[in-house]
């Protein structure tokens, strides 16, 4: 192990973060963090249950005293967005996570770091670990594929667990926490690709859309960060008409809950247009720039020369539909709440363009917090899919957590915290998908609430969070357990 985080306080929960950043955790290939936590429990001789999903609930006995106190189920996820810079090499399958200290900041290298949502993880084991700390009954649940599909939580089986009582540890800002989230349908447009011969004479080139700062599709939409696949759409509709490109492979961004931050276009083009092309490039670099110099200052487009021949490109019916789910799909807030300031009730993020076989697939996250607004986007998704004749597949879709008025949670919390700080919580409702929503419908009368240290650029490279702001909240989170039989 690195050992890098040794030394720092609280030394439980920094241990633990940093042996479970040695574990690959990538949504779909949580075997070994599963298997990690298991034998953690068994270790300790504490009662485990995993299931069919890889979901872990670990369960610990109430401390002398609070055994007459509800259960309180601390719950986080163990998959994390695996996403790196172009130029880093670096095996999410395999490779430990490379953790690094900036000031009161840990970040990894070049890659994702994996606070979301291994903080929860590292809090829930260092509470599980420590017969010291006054707690009611516990039940940890660790759920898997949150950040793809939520087919954990969707596939957990509630009569496992007997809590109705639900702290959520994947919130991002110390002081704040979430008591509404948004539900989510990921969409993804399957078009066909009919392909024709390419021609001769011609040059090889690859058209680059990067330097972009990405983010989570969820809390960053609002920030106006540019969509690398909806730039690329832009720039390849207004030549279409100047410069004809003869594609033959498309491919943008990684995760559909992710801004994307890169994509690359391969295709020819005829020598005597190369230079026009060029120029038009030119043109393009400098109205990125322009556009977008507050929120990605170091955006480009870029040309480059490709040593290979191609085979064959995509037919011009095949391309004007590509450009037009790109130039069209809807992208970014698409309506803000009337009723909480500053929340957006509704978004899509165009998150992946791949070409695969004789395929092109765009996936779309659509967030709302109003059903019928999600299923309008939708709709408009699906109108648009059927008119360039593709093929509109919905992956997955979770639904909204209501806000609760009669929460006994949320009054616990706000409590202890005044005590604590001298000073309110905020209370907030967030733009994102959180387990919540689907765990309520497993659990009648789940009463929730989340939270979590300071986090910052999650589901991108630059993903930090904060060493003092962990303390605070793992001292704030044994407050509220030590509380617990006031309930």
């Amino acid at each position: 192990m690195q050992n890098v985080l040794r030394g720092l306080t609280p030394n439980s929960v920094f241990s633990f973060f940093e042996e479970i950043a040695q574990i690959p955790r990538g949504s779909g290939d949580e075997q070994k963090i599963s298997d990690y936590l298991v034998n953690f429990a068994k270790e300790r001789n504490l009662e485990v249950i995993r299931d069919s999903a890889l979901n872990v609930i670990i369960k610990k006995p109430a401390t002398p005293g609070y055994e007459k106190a509800p259960t309180v189920i601390l719950q986080g996820h163990m998959d994390m967005v695996n996403e790196k810079n172009k130029d880093t090499i670096h095996d999410f399958s395999k490779d430990p996570i490379k953790l690094r200290i900036v000031d009161d900041m840990i970040y990894a290298t070049d890659t994702t770091l994996g606070a979301d949502n291994g903080i929860a993880i590292a809090y829930a084991l260092g509470i599980l670990d420590d017969n010291n700390i006054p707690h009611p009954d516990i039940e940890a649940l660790f759920t898997t594929e949150e950040e793809s599909t939520m087919g954990g939580a969707t596939a957990l089986d509630g009569a496992n667990l007997k809590g109705r009582l639900l702290v959520n540890i994947d919130s991002e800002e110390e002081g704040c926490f979430l008591v509404s989230s948004a539900g989510g349908t990921k969409a993804k447009v399957v078009l066909p690709i009919k392909w024709e011969n390419a021609g001769s004479g011609m040059k090889t080139v690859r058209i680059r859309v990067g330097g972009l700062n990405g983010g989570h599709s969820g809390m960053e939409i609002n920030k106006g960060r540019g969509n690398a696949n909806k730039l690329m759409g832009r720039f390849l509709n207004e030549i279409k008409n100047e410069v004809r490109l003869y594609l033959n492979e498309i491919n943008g961004g990684s995760k559909s809950n992710a801004i994307p931050r890169e994509i690359d276009v391969v295709a020819q083009v005829s020598k005597e247009s190369y230079s026009n092309l060029e120029t038009k490039l030119s043109l393009w670099d400098a109205v990125f720039k322009n556009e977008l110099r507050a929120s990605d200052p170091d955006v480009y487009i870029k040309l480059e020369i490709e040593d290979k021949p191609l085979d064959r490109v995509f037919s011009m019916e095949t391309s004007n539909s590509l450009i037009a789910c790109l130039v069209l799909l809807p992208n970014g807030v698409q309506s803000m709440s009337m009723e909480i300031a500053g929340l957006v009730e509704s978004s899509t993020n165009l998150g992946v363009v791949q070409t695969a076989g004789d395929s092109i697939f765009m996936i779309n996250e659509i967030r709302s917090s109003v059903r019928t607004r999600k299923k309008d986007i939708l709709n408009t998704v699906k109108l648009l899919t059927e008119t360039v004749g593709g093929e509109l597949r919905v992956e997955s879709d979770y639904p909204e957590w209501e806000y609760n008025p009669n929460s006994k949670m949320r009054k616990l919390f706000q409590k202890v915290y005044k005590d604590m700080n001298h000073k309110d919580a905020e209370i907030i409702a967030i733009h994102a998908g959180l387990e919540c929503g689907v765990l309520a419908q497993k659990l009648e009368g789940l009463d929730s609430i989340s939270l979590g240290p300071n986090i910052y650029d999650v589901h991108t490279p630059k993903e930090h969070f904060s060493i003092s702001s962990t303390k605070n909240v793992w001292e704030y989170l044994l407050e509220v357990l030590k509380q617990m039989n006031t309930m």
